[in-house]
């Protein structure tokens, strides 16, 4: 089993930046492909983008160019960079993980951690 953690979140202007990061603790995080999900007010949680154990990414379309998923797993750490941020990114940003990275993608992940609001003024 794996806890998450995330951490990053805050208030930023529109076009600043942010980088969110998921600290795990229990199984080490490079068993498990890794994901961020986002949820605004009113809305149905979406995919953000996902990587897999090996590295290979997955990114929602309006995220593709200003945001970047990575992870580093002697840190056993994942992080999301997020640029060119847009009042649109608003939202409770949540990472998942799971054994199987089409799993993350779906949002039916095996775990979650308990979100990081990050709010872009116009």
């Amino acid at each position: 089993q794996v806890q998450l953690v995330e951490s990053g979140g805050g208030l930023v202007q529109t076009g600043g930046s942010l980088r969110l990061s998921c600290a795990t603790s229990g199984r080490a995080v490079s068993y498990y492909a890794m994901g961020w999900f986002r949820q605004a007010p009113g809305k149905q949680r979406e995919l953000v983008a996902a990587i897999s154990y090996a590295g290979i990414t997955n990114y929602k379309d309006s995220a593709k160019g200003r945001f970047t998923i990575s992870r580093d797993n002697a840190k056993n750490t994942v992080y999301l960079q997020m640029n060119s941020l847009k009042p649109e990114d608003t939202a409770v940003y949540y990472c998942v993980a799971d054994d199987r990275l089409l799993t993350v993608v779906r949002g039916t992940g095996a775990y979650w951690g308990q979100g990081t609001q990050v709010t872009v003024s116009s």
